[in-house]
């Protein structure tokens, strides 16, 4: 780490904690954190050799003990990591890092709440190659432990942008060439998915779609094409899930 680096981080330095046996994998190779203690339940296959040398503290509970203190091994699978957060890009550096790439996608999450869907989109962010998402400070999650742990690493490598106004965040994006591409099942909208090189892909949440001043800023309204069943009152996907398929053809060009 450079000095640099050190003087900013002693800023930001802040624990966090981390739920899952991924989620604390992930955070345990991110060589830009410090680890504080790793607990365990007692009986709970964990890769202990390949990381304790990386972890100031490791301490083993018994069942009932580590459920009082930090819930069933449903949610945490008997792995909890504490650990410092660490240093990420302003929202300005990750544009300039961005710029040098030939091509760019950046996602906008418009008043989406639930961390269980905002983790698992951030998942197929890190797998098709988009490392930013923007939400905005009022309406969003924080990165809360079952957010990181619905991730599953994820969080390690996709930046989260908490911003005061989307629609500013959009017209800043429009200025540094991005296009932005709003999705919304109405039925005048384009289904073909074409997108250009630098592209802001924009969801909503699930019922009441993409805010209207948002919409307005978008350069094409498009929708994803579906079998709809009325009889069975199926008819659109989960936000987690379109947010997949749009990030997979742009993956594609």
């Amino acid at each position: 780490m450079t000095k640099k680096y050190l003087k900013k981080l002693s800023k930001t330095k802040k624990n966090q904690l981390i739920f899952g046996i991924h989620s604390v994998k992930a955070a345990l190779l991110n060589k830009k954190r410090r680890h504080n203690e790793l607990i365990l339940q007692e009986n709970v296959r964990f890769p202990l050799e390949k990381f304790k040398t990386k972890i100031e503290k490791i301490t083993f509970l018994d069942q009932n003990t580590f459920k009082k203190l930090y819930g069933n091994q449903h949610s945490t699978q008997g792995v909890v990591l504490i650990t410092n957060e660490f240093l990420r890009p302003s929202f300005e550096e990750f544009l300039k890092k961005e710029d040098k790439k030939t091509k760019s996608v950046i996602l906008v999450l418009d008043q989406i709440t639930d961390p269980q869907n905002v983790g698992s989109i951030m998942r197929s962010c890190a797998l098709f190659n988009c490392f930013g998402i923007i939400v905005s400070k009022d309406n969003s999650p924080d990165l809360t432990p079952s957010l990181l742990k619905a991730a599953s690493g994820a969080a390690e490598l996709v930046n989260y942008f908490k911003v005061i106004n989307i629609r500013r965040s959009l017209l800043d994006l429009k200025k540094q060439g991005y296009w932005i591409y709003g999705f919304d099942s109405s039925k005048d909208n384009k289904s073909n998915l074409n997108f250009e090189k630098k592209s802001v892909l924009v969801f909503g949440s699930e019922g009441k779609g993409i805010r209207d001043l948002i919409k307005k800023e978008c350069d094409v309204l498009m929708k994803l094409e579906m079998e709809k069943i009325p009889s069975f009152e199926i008819d659109s996907l989960n936000v987690s899930n379109a947010t997949s398929i749009a990030l997979h053809e742009f993956y594609k060009i």
